[in-house]
Order: C-alpha cells, then sequence, then structure tokens
C-alpha cells in the first residue's frame, strides 16, 4: 500500500492551510491592510493565540515593510493600551474573545479586526462562549479579507516583527530592528539555519507561544520552508508526542520547562510514541538543568542544542548534545560572527575564567532601537557591545557558562518577569509599607516568584486579598506564587531593602544560582 505524502503546510489542530493557501490569503491581508493606510515603518499588532491567521497576519505586515507587534495574550487592558499606543500602531488584529474585554482601551485612531478564535483554541482554554462573536467596535476579519485582490506592490526590505520585552522601568520596551541590507539577510538567513535547524522542507513544531520571540522568529521562517509547520494551541505533553509521531516532526524549538514536563511523562507513555523523526531540537530562554539535558539526550538521541541570547542580541553562544554531555552547563562556545566580552565591576574586561558581565554583538545582524526610548538602548551599550545583565564566564575550553544575573530579571518558564514592575504595584495595596520580589528555585519553571511584603506598623494584612488585586493589574504570570508577610525586612545603611539576604538562602538550598 502506497504510504500518503506528508501535508505540505500549517496545521493548527484539525485545520490544514496548504502553503498556496497561506500565500493567497497573506497578499490579501496586505492589500487590506494598505488600504488602511499601513505602510513601511509602521506597525500592526496582533493579539492572537497561536493560529494561522497570526502566520498570515505577521507575513502580511513583513510583505508591506511594516512591523508585525505580537502582544503577549496574557496582558491586561492597561498593558495591552500601552503597547499600542507606544508602537503608534494603525490596526490591531485579534482573536474576538480576547477583544471584548478591550472597550475603552484600545486608541481611537485603531483599527480593530476580529477574527473568530479557532475550535483548537476553544478546546484548550475556558472561554466565555459569550464573547465568541464579533465586537461592536470591530470589524469581522473573514468578510473584510474577502472584498480584497492579492497585493501587487513592490518589493520592499522585511523588517523583523517587533517583540515587546519587560523593562525594568515597569513598562515593556519595543525592540525595533532595522531593515537588513542584502548581506545581513543573508548573513541572518545562514545563522538562523545553523541555530534553528531548519532546512527546505523542514517539518517543525511550535509549542511555544509566537508572542515571544524565538518562537516568533522560528515559527515565521519554517512556514516558509515548503514543509509542515504545526502550531499547538497549548503545550500538552502526550499530545505533543502525539503530533511528532503523527506529522512526522524533525525540527523543535522548546524551552526546558517543557523538558521536564515530558521527562514526568510515566516511561510506559514516553516509549509508545516514535521519535525516529526528530533531527534539531533547540531550545533556550532559561538554564536547563544538567541532569534533565543528559535524560533528553539519552531519550531522543544527540539531536538536542542550545543557544544562549536574548531579543536584543540574537544568538551568541550555541551547543551541540556532545557539548552538553562533556560540560554540563555550558551554554555552548561563541557562535560564528558573535563576540563576547566579559565585564568586571571595574569597567575592564576580566580574564579567562573569571566572572563578569557579558556584553556581545553579531557584527552582521542589523541593529536595533527600543522603539521611543533611544536612551534604553544607550544605557545597555559598551562599544557597540550590549548587554541584558547576566554575568558568566568562558573557560580554557572555550565554553561559556552563565552564573547568575547582574540585574534582578526572574526567568519563570522561559519567560522574563522584572520584580520593578510588580513591586509598583504592591506598594499602591493600602497597608503596604514596604516590599521585594524575587525568583526563587522552581522544579518545573526554573524560576518562581516570590514576594516578601512588610505592612504598616499595626496593619494586618490578607495575602489572598493581595494576590485578587496584583491580579487586576498585572498579567497572571506576572503574580508571585509565593507571598509571605514579614516585618523588619532586612535593609543596606541606605535603607534599601537588602533582597540578596531574603534571596540567597533559596539558592543555596537548591545548590545552584539560577
Amino acid at each position: 500500500m502506497e504510504t500518503p505524502k506528508p501535508f505540505l503546510g500549517i496545521i493548527s489542530g484539525e485545520r490544514r492551510r496548504d502553503h498556496g493557501a497561506v500565500a493567497e490569503r497573506t497578499d490579501r491581508i496586505a492589500s487590506g491592510l494598505s488600504r488602511l493606510g499601513v505602510k513601511p515603518g509602521d506597525s500592526v499588532c496582533m493579539l492572537m493565540r497561536n493560529d494561522i491567521a497570526f502566520i498570515e497576519a505577521a507575513y502580511a505586515a513583513m510583505r508591506l515593510g511594516a512591523y508585525g507587534v505580537p502582544i503577549n495574550w496574557h496582558f491586561k487592558p492597561e498593558e495591552i493600551n500601552y503597547v499600542l499606543t507606544d508602537s503608534g500602531s494603525r490596526v490591531l488584529i485579534g482573536h474576538a474573545d480576547m477583544l471584548h474585554p478591550l472597550r475603552g482601551a484600545i486608541p481611537p485612531d485603531v483599527t480593530v479586526l476580529s477574527v473568530p478564535t479557532p475550535p483548537e483554541i476553544l478546546a484548550n482554554y475556558k472561554i466565555d462562549r459569550d464573547q465568541l462573536a464579533t465586537p461592536d467596535f470591530a470589524i469581522d476579519f473573514e468578510p473584510w479579507l474577502a472584498q480584497f485582490p492579492r497585493y501587487d506592490g513592490p518589493a520592499v526590505p522585511q523588517p523583523q516583527n517587533m517583540i515587546y520585552t519587560s523593562g525594568t522601568t515597569g513598562h515593556p520596551k519595543g525592540v525595533r530592528r532595522f531593515a537588513p541590507t542584502p548581506a545581513q539577510t543573508a548573513n541572518a538567513e545562514a545563522m538562523r539555519a545553523m541555530i534553528y535547524g531548519l532546512k527546505p522542507g523542514a517539518r517543525a513544531i511550535l509549542p511555544g507561544p509566537l508572542y515571544h520571540s524565538a518562537p516568533n522568529s522560528f515559527g515565521l521562517r519554517s512556514g516558509k520552508l515548503g514543509g509542515a509547520l504545526v502550531l499547538m494551541p497549548r503545550f500538552d505533553a502526550e499530545e505533543f508526542l502525539r503530533l511528532i509521531e503523527r506529522e512526522r516532526i524533525d525540527t523543535i524549538f522548546m524551552v526546558p520547562t517543557m523538558f521536564i514536563r515530558l521527562m514526568k511523562l510515566p516511561e510506559e507513555v514516553r516509549r509508545k510514541y516514535d521519535m525516529s523523526s526528530l533531527r534539531h531540537i533547540i531550545h533556550a530562554a532559561a538554564p536547563c538543568p544538567p541532569d534533565v539535558k543528559r535524560a533528553m539526550i539519552e531519550w531522543w538521541g544527540p539531536v538536542i542544542y542550545e543557544f544562549y541570547g536574548s531579543t536584543e542580541s540574537g544568538a551568541v553562544t550555541f551547543a551541540n548534545s556532545e557539548d552538553a554531555l562533556k560540560k554540563p552547563g555550558t551554554v555552548g562556545k561563541i557562535s560564528p560572527g558573535a563576540e563576547l566580552r566579559f565585564i568586571g565591576d571595574d569597567g575592564r574586561e576580566v580574564p579567562q575564567g573569571q566572572i563578569g558581565e557579558i556584553y556581545s554583538r553579531i557584527s552582521g545582524n542589523p541593529d536595533f532601537t527600543y522603539h521611543n526610548k533611544p536612551e534604553k538602548r544607550a544605557e545597555i551599550d559598551r562599544q557597540g557591545f550590549i548587554t541584558s545583565g547576566d554575568v558568566g564566564y568562558i573557560d580554557a575550553d572555550g565554553y561559556v557558562f552563565i552564573c547568575d544575573r547582574k540585574r534582578d530579571m526572574v526567568i519563570s518558564g522561559g519567560v522574563n518577569i522584572y520584580p520593578a514592575e510588580i513591586e509598583a504595584v504592591l506598594h499602591a495595596v493600602p497597608g503596604v509599607h514596604d516590599c521585594a520580589v524575587f525568583g526563587i528555585p522552581d522544579a518545573e519553571f526554573g524560576e518562581a516568584l516570590m514576594a516578601v511584603i512588610e505592612p504598616q506598623p499595626g496593619v494586618t494584612l490578607d495575602i489572598g486579598a493581595i494576590r485578587a488585586q496584583l491580579k487586576t493589574a498585572l498579567a497572571d504570570y506576572k503574580v508571585p506564587k509565593h507571598i509571605e508577610i514579614q516585618s523588619n525586612l532586612p535593609r543596606e545603611d541606605s535603607g534599601k531593602i537588602f533582597k540578596r539576604r531574603l534571596r540567597d538562602p533559596y539558592w543555596e538550598r537548591a545548590g545552584r544560582r539560577i
């Protein structure tokens, strides 16, 4: 019996859209966006979970030379309003159920297009069925799309999506990369091919959200290579294995939390699925425990790779499975074309093997700025090298190790969270005198948020009420998993809370620093 040919296109749940249909819809979306006034350099915001329409909208914005701006759908209305306003977006394209809570939060000059919430999303999330209709302040996407011909405008440089990263000031920052030259485009494509392992005809699966930087880059590239891209509405460990087997997946982007959840499956479940198609699994975004990495390599073979970098820097180190087994805990050697400097507290480079703040650059990459915040870009720059605040060292064999973070950023499940934003909300809670938010070890997510709160004299605080108030102002993932009430928090001579004294005991008990 002849083996059926594998599907070529984008798959989401039971929906399959081949590459021809994706290209045709992309061109018509581009035509519609152009009619709305979108031009090169403008922004188009997308508030959707993983969906084929997300990919098409991003491609359409790029076709016009505009910046697609994915919005983290966990954001509350005021956070979404900030991104819409800061990006200067002319258009918001969103799933219908996500738009209803935004009444009053969308600037009046923004056109809102309402995409039907697809069945696989409805099956995986608790969604109010009364909010599936197009809101009265939005335009129904499919009838809108049907009226436009395919876009036939001139080819223009296509910028990457502008990803908003969390900021220490309490507001996210849009990483706006300048349009690349042809040489920079070729360099970036070669780098992504090496890091992501994506080749023409690749069959990829995306279990992470498209609003994150690396999954976004991975997904948009893999959708154009003529193979298949499978979008998961959310990560479920056994369903993930089933899809790998069914679709003969060979290339994946993951985060360590997914490895941990896979390893928690009973062995008989893990062994039930055929993983022989796997060729290149790349992970990043958070430290991976060496024992977890070793177990995954033993299960899937030497097909697991890792990179270290950031939305701003790109991938500045790269490790294969052999590196991980040879040097447990390493994030690899310096990537081709990248340069790293390790800077001590005195501003000078430290010798090999000594810990310093990591500064990096990739000379072939187009430069970037923080949209509307060039001064923030200048703050992280040192002679053309930039830092995300991590500290680490490079050993005699050229392997890089990350030791700690100079700044307070917490990475939980691959998501960057900045305590300053949460602390600002806590300070507004009645009865709170002071507080400290920091990361503590978490077996599943790498780090979990801990908030220690000092009450005003004579005040009794209720943790449940505090948590409820935080949820009104912050995305759920920013609400601390652990909250404690303490009097007389340790302080430095300046009066500032000595946060490290609160944080360090948790890490000492865990036997790690990050």
